[in-house]
């Protein structure tokens, strides 16, 4: 049975990046189900990759804010730049806050592989099961057994099961009494209830609005879909959403008081696709007339075009999911290492970790991080 100092379990961007900033001293092994590494980070963003965002601050981010605030004290955005910087990746800034590979995301997957060549790499390798045999750990896949002195669980999420992904890493923590949060899509469309449907009609228009849910407001486009509502603003929302009401502001710029007066149609003077704007008066039960004719109930109801509130049916599950919520409980974490609590030399890092952005560049961000911060403990 072949033995390594460390064994790192996935090759994505946080595997990678961990296992090209341990240092070439240690024998290092890295395993992956897939063929070719970092296939998610290979298909991102329409093959350009989000790779953080100009703001990233704890308010982006859905989990314990000390393990994510000590993890950005050793290695933020500022970092991350430089690192793409120093290896002459070229980055473009879209809508004034996303960064993008400007060329290609093999940019930064070839960097990744760069730094990581002194560890050797086990692709097509199944994950099936981790144990520890006196102060050893012992993988096994599909194609034989290794052993290991550290082990560093970077297995991802569940979403994009065509790109290989699985819950691998939350049975190994389980099987190791670690306390877990069982995945749950996020980044994802959601789903209408009856009442919503009118929503269905629209499928393939776009507007900017104001998602509301629990304490947040997600400011972004959403596009109607076949299924549901979708689109940045919804993806960013479906992060906090559990199960309730969310709100929706169709004109967060506007005030549809100042609008609402002269004589011409009501929906022509709200400033929306005219099919949106009819079918948000029809939802209202509010009749299309010249603005003078309205009645102070009809501008009573009019102030919901600013606060347009249900409770959406569910969310478009795992396979639209962008990335999935859930993981590794923080507090079973060292906040500063990423090693186990209860199991010595068991790191975990990236999306397996319960630890979640929004939409943006920042789950990215995130496995970037804690793959170095992990790497620099080892």
């Amino acid at each position: 049975m072949k033995n390594y100092d460390v064994i790192i379990l996935g090759a994505g961007a946080s595997g990678l990046m961990c296992a090209g900033n341990i240092g070439k001293k240690k024998s290092i092994a890295i395993f992956d189900g897939n063929e070719k590494v970092a296939k998610k980070l290979k298909i991102s963003g329409g093959g350009k990759c989000n790779i953080t965002n100009v703001s990233v601050t704890l308010d982006n981010f859905d989990g314990d804010r000390e393990l994510v605030k000590n993890v950005f004290k050793k290695f933020n955005k500022e970092s991350l730049l430089r690192y793409l910087q120093r290896n002459r990746i070229d980055l473009e800034l879209r809508k004034g806050r996303y960064y993008f590979c400007k060329n290609s995301s093999d940019d930064i997957i070839n960097v990744l592989k760069k730094d990581a060549e002194h560890a050797e790499l086990f692709l097509d390798h199944k994950i099936l099961s981790l144990t520890k045999e006196n102060e050893l750990f012992v993988l096994t896949t599909q194609k034989g057994q290794y052993q290991a002195e550290k082990v560093v669980v970077a297995t991802g999420g569940k979403s994009f099961a065509t790109l290989g992904a699985s819950d691998i890493g939350l049975e190994i923590a389980k099987n190791f009494g670690i306390e877990i949060k069982e995945f749950a899509p996020a980044l994802v469309g959601l789903t209408l209830q009856k009442e919503q449907f009118w929503m269905k009609e629209l499928s393939g228009l776009s507007c900017f609005v104001d998602v509301k849910v629990a304490d947040k407001i997600i400011s972004e486009e959403m596009l109607f879909a076949h299924k549901g509502i979708s689109g940045p603003a919804v993806l960013s929302a479906s992060l906090y959403w559990e199960r309730g009401e969310i709100s929706i502001d169709f004109l967060p710029n506007q005030d549809i008081k100042n609008l609402a007066q002269g004589k011409k149609l009501l929906s022509s003077v709200i400033p929306l696709p005219k099919r949106l704007s009819k079918a948000l008066l029809s939802a209202l039960k509010i009749q299309d007339k010249e603005c003078y004719k309205l009645t102070r109930q009809d501008r009573e109801k009019l102030i919901n075009i600013h606060n347009y509130t249900f409770a959406p049916a569910g969310n478009f599950g795992f396979t639209k999911a962008e990335v999935s919520k859930g993981g590794i409980v923080a507090q079973e974490l060292n906040y500063k290492t990423l090693e186990s609590k209860k199991i010595n030399n068991l790191y975990f890092i990236g999306e397996v970790v319960d630890v979640t952005g929004e939409l943006g560049g920042y789950n990215f961000q995130w496995a970037f991080s804690s793959g170095y911060v992990c790497a620099r403990a080892i």
